[in-house]
């Protein structure tokens, strides 16, 4: 199964503090150990909503929405893909995260879809599109 695990945006975070050398070494532990273990497939930090754009749909129009976004509880602030065995093995690795930032903060975790999710909607066909797209991403990442 894959997640991805969300780290959710704090004040600081949108306010665009940066984490300190201690707090990158920190992290960057603990993504090694993610790598190691065969977990870690991505993951990123993210520019503060004040840097971003949300595009809203109604029928065929289409409006652009900048940032920065109200919200921060409900934003995200950086993320990791993982592939783990299930949810509760996601919820042992984030449990052995350092704090990713220097308040409370949250981390979520959510499972991604896969191929075998969408049952007959997928057609062989989408399928094989899919599989196509998905080889052609990896060929550009290598």
């Amino acid at each position: 199964m894959r997640f991805m695990v969300m780290v959710k945006a704090t004040k600081d975070s949108e306010a665009g503090v940066m984490p300190t050398q201690e707090e990158f070494a920190a992290m960057g532990a603990f993504n090694e150990e993610l790598v190691r273990a065969g977990v870690m497939e991505a993951g990123e930090g993210l520019h503060p909503s004040s840097r971003g754009a949300r595009v809203a749909f109604s029928g065929k129009d289409r409006r652009v929405i900048d940032g920065p976004f109200a919200e921060t509880k409900e934003l995200v602030a950086g993320f990791w893909i993982w592939k783990c065995a299930s949810l509760q093995e996601a919820i042992e690795w984030v449990k052995k995260c350092p704090n990713p930032m220097r308040t409370d903060s949250e981390i979520e975790i959510r499972q991604i879809f896969s191929a075998e999710d969408f049952g007959d909607a997928l057609t062989p066909e989408l399928r094989e599109q899919e599989e196509r797209l998905r080889k052609e991403v990896q060929s550009r990442a290598g």
